[in-house]
Order: C-alpha cells, then structure tokens, then sequence
C-alpha cells in the first residue's frame, strides 16, 4: 500500500489524534530562506493520542504494522517551541512504511508511553527522556541507559551547553 492509500486507511478507521499529512515539497521560489522539505512523507499525530494511534496501526488488519523501528525526536531550532518526535513502523506482511510525526511544546514536553503497544520503543523512549528531556508517562523503566545518573541536562537539545568539566574531567 502506498503512503496515500494508508492515510486513506487511518481515516476510514477513524485513527485516534490523526491530524493531517506533511509531504516533501520543493522549495519556494518567493523565499530565499526556504529550502523545502525531502524525504518521507508523514501523518501528523496529536502527541496525546500517539499510543491508541499506533494500536490502530497494529491491530488494523489491512494496516498490519508490526514492528515499531525507531521512535526518535528533533529539535529543530534552539528558537523553536516545539519538537518533533518521530516514529517510523514497518508491515513485513503487508511490504509498506509509515512515518508518523508529533508536534510537541518544549514547554509541556510529555506524551503517554507507547510501550504497551510495542515492547520495541522502551529504549527509543528512554534515549528521547535522556537526550531530549522528552517524559514518558507510564514507561515501565526510565533509567539512563547512555548518561550517567547525575548528568545535567539533554544533550540534543539546540540550547544545550555542553559542561567544561565533568567530576574533575576536562570535557573541552
């Protein structure tokens, strides 16, 4: 199934927080600053909803995705209010790919565990929580897996700055 007929898909089954799509485009020749946008195409997924999506997305027999790949974040700009977290799923069965996307305020930078829904994303959610500053809520095991415990701050993150030393360490 191409990306078209999977949003058609999501919409028919009424997929929860589904909010549109985010195609690549070429630049516009009005704007000297905009360079477009390449790569996959996206469905746009209110943050809160994100977990009752990706049931749908599994469960959902002509979707059929049954493997979560990545679930990663972006800061786009140290200016920006928002990341983006970002999930990619896979249907061995069905031979087809969904990128999803979810806008969500640095400010509020919290979402509901996708955990239950695919055991895979509980280290993609623990290096978001450590790199990004991202909450997991309900996420069975939210250690550090690549910090150590007593780390200050998201490395990931554009405002981050990076410490001049570390227990005695020169870090520069």
């Amino acid at each position: 199934m191409d990306f078209q007929g999977i949003h058609d898909r999501l919409r028919a089954c009424n997929a929860p927080g589904l909010l549109g799509i985010d195609l690549p485009r070429g630049p516009d020749p009005k704007d000297k600053k905009d360079k477009g946008r390449a790569g996959d195409p996206f469905v746009l997924v209110e943050p809160s909803k994100l977990a009752s999506f990706l049931t749908v997305c599994r469960d959902d027999e002509r979707l059929s995705f049954e493997m979560l790949i990545d679930l990663s974040a972006v800061d786009p700009a140290k200016e920006d209010p928002n990341f983006w977290v970002v999930v990619s799923l896979l249907s061995v069965q069905r031979k087809h790919r969904l990128q999803i996307k979810c806008v969500l305020p640095k400010s509020q930078a919290s979402l509901p565990s996708t955990v239950p829904v695919y055991r895979a994303s509980q280290w993609h959610e623990r290096e978001c929580a450590e790199m990004f500053g991202i909450r997991f809520e309900g996420h069975p095991d939210p250690r550090n897996i690549l910090l150590p415990d007593d780390w200050v701050g998201h490395p990931m993150r554009k405002d981050y700055e990076f410490p001049k030393e570390y227990h005695g360490i020169s870090c520069e």
